[in-house]
């Protein structure tokens, strides 16, 4: 368990810290964190609601508190700078072998935002800029960012979506997505997952382009690559700072 830190002055605060400290060391029952924090029992009853409805605090099967998912969540994003000051290089040679514009995407709420893109210089070309908003419900990059979400996050990902859950199952076997006019009309594109140190999916690396020069099996022309560069920023971030 974690050394509890001095009081901030903030009573609600310090006390729903204390909370999270000592799930730290592992699930705990209402009893145990009644003991571990000192809090009364209505009072660490109250807090730990409280922060299972911001998710910071979960559930597990035997009914125990544990930390909840927005940690990692959290976790995640304050990697997003590595990952964008790591991209710029592995995208411009994504785009150099594939001739096709080249992304990164990260998931806000029911959106997906481009980080970073290296655009195809001449020619016809798909053009996503940075700051760019897609929705989650097409393409294969939201294909990626929704394959290994928890399984009611995945459900919801899934209702009104242009894909299914059988080809969410195919993405999560053979470690790519890709989509042809799933988002876009005469649009072809193929994605990979980018992992954190501890293993989540945070980002999708992804090529898109016409369909005429992705074919309609684009995942046969460039799955190798847009893997590779998958696994290069996912090492980036796994590096020592």
């Amino acid at each position: 368990m974690s050394v509890r830190a001095r009081p901030s002055g903030v009573g609600v605060l310090d006390k729903a810290t204390h909370i999270l400290d000592c799930l730290e060391a592992g699930p705990a029952s209402l009893s145990q964190l009644v003991e571990a924090t000192g809090l009364a029992r209505p009072t660490a009853h109250r807090l730990a609601v409280a922060l299972a409805h911001h998710r910071l605090v979960a559930r597990d099967v035997q009914g125990r508190f544990v930390l909840g998912p927005r940690l990692g969540e959290l976790a995640s994003a304050a990697g997003e700078d590595r990952l964008i000051a790591a991209a710029g290089p592995v995208l411009n040679q994504l785009r150099n072998l594939t001739g096709e514009s080249s992304q990164v995407y990260r998931r806000q709420g029911e959106w997906r935002i481009c980080v970073a893109s290296a655009e195809r210089p001449i020619g016809l070309r798909d053009t996503i800029p940075v700051g760019t908003q897609l929705s989650m419900k097409a393409g294969s990059a939201a294909q990626v960012l929704i394959a290994w979400e928890d399984h009611n996050r995945l459900l919801e990902g899934l209702r009104q979506a242009r894909f299914s859950a059988t080809v969410l199952s195919a993405v999560r076997r053979r470690g790519w997505a890709q989509s042809v006019g799933e988002r876009e009309r005469g649009i072809a594109s193929v994605s990979a997952p980018v992992r954190n140190p501890s293993g989540k999916v945070i980002a999708a690396v992804s090529i898109s382009g016409p369909i005429e020069r992705l074919t309609r099996q684009p995942g046969r022309l460039h799955s190798d690559v847009v893997a590779q560069a998958a696994r290069q920023l996912t090492e980036a971030l796994r590096a020592p700072q």
